[in-house]
């Protein structure tokens, strides 16, 4: 029974350790949105104080174009991320269902082992009442 206590443990330690992977990930994708959004702000502002709005254009703003550069590496990393994100995502949901499968095992053992012990309780008291209805019986 230990050894199935510890493995329930450290099924319980993966699957926690790959929900906190999950939520990482995810924290790190909206982080990356927000950072892009910002740029989007910052590229829309510069365009409009320049009054040109074409990066083809021989005076766009050089900070604008960086931006513009900043903001696609930032989308492409959140779109490795979600791609990641996906795979942990199945990961979970494989690591829960094997602590799901452990977990069934041990609550069938334990309930047989109560039913096993209960048999046993019972026929204790079967055999207890059984001598006492002999002595009661007079002979």
């Amino acid at each position: 029974m230990k050894s199935r206590e510890t493995l329930i443990r450290l099924k319980k330690f993966q699957v926690d350790e790959k929900r906190r992977k999950v939520a990482q990930i995810e924290g790190m994708i909206a982080e990356f949105e927000r950072m892009a959004s910002d740029l989007d702000r910052e590229i829309q502002v510069e365009q409009e104080r320049s009054g040109i709005n074409d990066p083809g254009h021989y005076a766009y703003p050089t900070y604008a174009k960086a931006a513009i550069q900043r903001r696609q590496n930032l989308k492409n990393s959140a779109d490795e991320l979600k791609a990641q994100l996906e795979d942990g995502k199945a990961l979970l949901q494989e690591a829960f269902e094997e602590l799901k499968k452990v977990e069934l095992l041990d609550e069938r053992d334990q309930m047989r082992e109560r039913a096993e012990q209960d048999a046993r309780e019972q026929a204790d008291l079967d055999a207890i009442g059984l001598m006492r209805s002999r002595t009661a019986m007079p002979a």
